[in-house]
């Protein structure tokens, strides 16, 4: 059975596919939402202030309004849950 991580604005997304959370505060992971198009971005802030990405298994990058410490709260708390 599959657990459901709550991203933020009554968005959810599979524990199995997370790979990293992130801030997009660095050059980088800017630059990389930036080249991201299409499909392979999703916007989960709903207006709000993006405070996390997150990069799925399947190349999808996520952008959150909740940040990432308590993101990773969540995942551990879910994945102790296993």
């Amino acid at each position: 059975m599959s657990k459901f991580l709550n991203i933020g604005s009554d968005n959810y997304i599979s524990v199995n596919k997370v790979v990293v959370i992130t801030q997009p505060s660095s050059a980088p992971i800017k630059r990389i939402i930036q080249k991201t198009k299409g499909n392979e971005l999703i916007d989960c802030t709903k207006g709000r202030k993006m405070l996390s990405v997150i990069f799925t298994k399947d190349n999808k990058v996520i952008l959150s309004p909740v940040n990432k410490q308590t993101l990773n709260k969540r995942l551990e708390c879910l994945k102790n849950k296993l």
